[in-house]
């Protein structure tokens, strides 16, 4: 399904910054590029958006093993060469990005990870081979420009410092309750030992008639 770069947008960006705010190295605006760019705007039946291949991958919790063959193209020896190749097959978009962040732990994308901007980590995923095109983190770095996607890292970011906000208040009333309680319950021992002294023996008839 072949989607307006608007509404593709619109349905990846939310997903991206789930998963960003959740974890995931990849920054949302560079998410939503990616997709845009080995998708061509459309969201296939077997939601691959990041352009996985089955390789020597095993099932984990995010792809069952599924695959779909349909053409590609890579770049040999300065060539573009026209091929086929075997593409993971998910049963959902989110699957589809979390196996990819399975495949960013692996050291070889090591420098995509620790990448503090979209751009560096779009010249990162070209640096540690994720496409044979050339040009690949250029077009990603073009995309995150012409459709203003950093808008959404600004959105992820702007979310966890309200989350943050919220945990500080949150550790802040918790404190202001903890010091109560123990304030009462030392009023409540000075209490307990105040009724806890004995009789005089002068009171004692008294208390007794009580």
């Amino acid at each position: 399904m072949k989607l307006s770069p608007a509404d593709f947008i619109a349905r990846i960006a939310p997903i991206a910054i789930e998963l960003w705010l959740d974890g995931s190295p990849i920054f949302p605006s560079l998410r939503v590029a990616q997709a845009a760019h080995e998708t061509g705007w459309q969201i296939h039946s077997w939601n691959n958006l990041v352009g996985l291949k089955v390789g020597s991958g095993k099932p984990n919790a995010y792809w069952d093993g599924s695959s779909v063959r349909t053409g590609t193209w890579e770049v040999i020896n300065g060539q573009r060469v026209d091929t086929a190749a075997n593409w993971r097959a998910y049963r959902s978009i989110e699957d589809c990005f979390r196996d990819q962040d399975e495949l960013f732990k692996l050291p070889r994308y090591a420098r995509v990870c620790a990448a503090t901007t979209p751009e560096e980590q779009a010249d990162m995923l070209q640096a540690c081979g994720y496409a044979t095109d050339p040009a690949y983190g250029q077009k990603l770095k073009n995309l995150i420009k012409a459709y203003d996607l950093k808008k959404y890292d600004k959105e992820a970011e702007d979310v966890l410092q309200e989350l943050q906000n919220a945990v500080k208040n949150l550790q802040s009333q918790i404190n202001t309750q903890r010091d109560r309680i123990a304030a009462l319950e030392r009023k409540v021992k000075r209490l307990e030992g105040k009724h806890a002294m004995p009789v005089p023996e002068w009171a004692k008839e008294a208390v007794d008639a009580a």
